[in-house]
């Protein structure tokens, strides 16, 4: 990335309408938010290609490791990259989990859960608005 990330909210909503981001992007990625299971354009997509944040573009998954896990958000049992992604403890909604962010702007991505395929056993569940997808 060439340019300095946003700062502000106003700047961050700017940032996501001008890379046509989906509505939802800014609350998903700067506030948390989640995307309504089985809505995502990417939750159905089997398209070879890299999946990256949307808010600063760094490489966060290969469509190598997608898989389907009925959950209604893309999963990925592994991160394109060791250090794409961060995980934070999330203790909201009355429930410990473990939330996904990038490591580079600190987009909230999703979260991960230790129910996935071999050979990690992780299931990173993403919300689709906090990917952009680049094709191979």
């Amino acid at each position: 990335m060439t340019s300095p990330l946003p700062q502000t909210d106003a700047e961050w909503r700017a940032h996501l309408v001008a890379k046509g981001a989906e509505p939802v992007a800014f609350e998903v990625t700067r506030h948390a938010a989640t995307e309504r299971p089985f809505t995502g354009k990417y939750e159905s997509q089997w398209q070879k290609g890299q999946y990256r944040c949307i808010c600063c573009d760094a490489k966060l998954f290969s469509s190598e490791t997608k898989f389907d896990a009925g959950c209604g958000w893309p999963s990925f049992y592994q991160a394109a990259q060791e250090g794409a992604i961060l995980d934070r403890v999330d203790r909201t909604h009355g429930m410990v989990r473990v939330e996904s962010v990038c490591a580079q702007c600190g987009a909230h991505l999703g979260h991960v859960f230790e129910d996935g395929p071999q050979p990690t056993g992780l299931r990173y569940c993403m919300n689709s608005a906090s990917l952009d997808f680049t094709p191979e």
